[in-house]
């Protein structure tokens, strides 16, 4: 059972400012899928906190501003 008091995290791309660059892919395979045209998704609504390190990495490298680190339920974005 997830502890109320330990936050959530998730990853929203925005699909209108992703370009395909997919550095985000690169630097977190396991956060990000590309689809047949070369547009990154989060592969899941929520992450592991050992995980928070690489998705901010990611959020960091996107040219494009596209990505998003949403904290579940507050609506915090890093």
């Amino acid at each position: 059972m997830p502890d109320p008091l330990k936050p959530a995290w998730r990853l929203v791309v925005d699909p209108e400012k992703c370009q395909g660059h997919n550095r985000c892919q690169a630097l977190a395979p396991d956060l990000f899928r590309v689809d047949d045209l070369g547009f990154a998704s989060a592969t899941g609504d929520t992450m592991p906190d050992a995980m928070l390190e690489k998705a901010t990495l990611a959020v960091r490298n996107c040219p494009e501003f596209a990505i998003r680190l949403v904290r579940v339920g507050q609506g915090d974005e890093v």
